[in-house]
């Protein structure tokens, strides 16, 4: 993120790499009836989600997701009605409209922080927040640090100082939306895009592409788009997906058009060759990976 390069960098030469691992580990249990939650929504219909919206090509399906995955949470994530124009965290509008299909239905904060990777996660921690899967919901500084709801849902908050990241306890047990929210914007000012591509593990087969795998380039600018759904060709079981993405300044996640090939957008086909062209970046083949 060039907004805040210099402040990760800085951070990265004052702080030490920890040994905790931040892979997501278990599974989940999930219960017989499945209700999908999006805590910041009070209204929260099905047909205006991704899946009621975005009707796959002819030939096509969308391939199976397990009820209350994260993959179906990502595929029934609400949308604006019709294509409203995307806007920046201070209100106005982007400079560039011409690249979305539409837009999600979540806010972007009032502040300069919710950019890429920071909308990647967000999608991850939302998720696992409405679950209440507490012990997975965590995420790596730039230092290496890491940093889990869990703890902070106790009352204990990120001290930096000097060499050093340490836990204060200096609130009472609060796991509150309010709560989660400011965990989030914590999170965004010290992880980016270089942390979570080393979270993260490559995807070597491109066919084998799932819902909330990310295309990511890890640096100082870096850039990360989330994979929203898939569907597969119903003869040769070949793929297609739908990216989404927040971008700079920070702006409202949004699904983005294909460029490449406007009888398939808003879906891109996982044969694009070595380079994935999307309206404001390009991904090398190797950018997949998977939580």
């Amino acid at each position: 993120m060039v907004s805040r390069s210099i402040v990760f960098m800085l951070f990265v030469f004052f702080t030490t790499s920890c040994s905790e691992t931040n892979a997501y580990k278990g599974s989940i249990t999930f219960p017989q009836q499945i209700t999908l939650k999006y805590s910041w929504l009070s209204n929260y219909s099905s047909n205006n989600s991704i899946a009621a919206r975005i009707r796959v090509p002819d030939g096509f399906k969308r391939i199976e997701t397990k009820p209350g995955s994260f993959a179906d949470w990502l595929r029934n994530l609400p949308l604006k009605q019709g294509t409203p124009s995307v806007h920046l965290y201070d209100g106005s509008l982007k400079g560039n409209q011409r690249v979305h299909y539409a837009v999600v239905d979540i806010d972007v904060g009032a502040t300069d922080i919710q950019q890429c990777a920071d909308a990647v996660m967000r999608m991850r921690a939302e998720y696992l927040y409405s679950i209440k899967d507490y012990k997975n919901l965590h995420f790596n500084f730039t230092s290496g640090h890491n940093v889990g709801f869990e703890k902070w849902s106790q009352g204990y908050r990120t001290v930096i100082k000097g060499n050093k990241v340490s836990w204060v306890k200096s609130a009472g047990k609060d796991d509150s939306y309010k709560v989660f929210k400011s965990y989030c914007n914590t999170i965004f000012n010290y992880a980016g895009t270089a942390s979570l591509s080393k979270e993260l593990k490559p995807v070597s087969n491109l066919n084998d592409i799932q819902i909330g795998d990310v295309f990511i380039k890890g640096g100082f600018p870096g850039h990360a788009v989330l994979v929203v759904d898939v569907c597969e060709n119903i003869k040769t079981k070949k793929r297609l997906f739908l990216i989404q993405q927040s971008y700079m300044p920070a702006q409202e996640i949004h699904i983005l058009k294909n460029y490449n090939d406007a009888s398939l957008s808003p879906w891109y086909s996982v044969e694009f060759g070595d380079v994935l062209k999307t309206p404001e970046w390009d991904f090398a083949k190797t950018s997949l990976m998977r939580w």
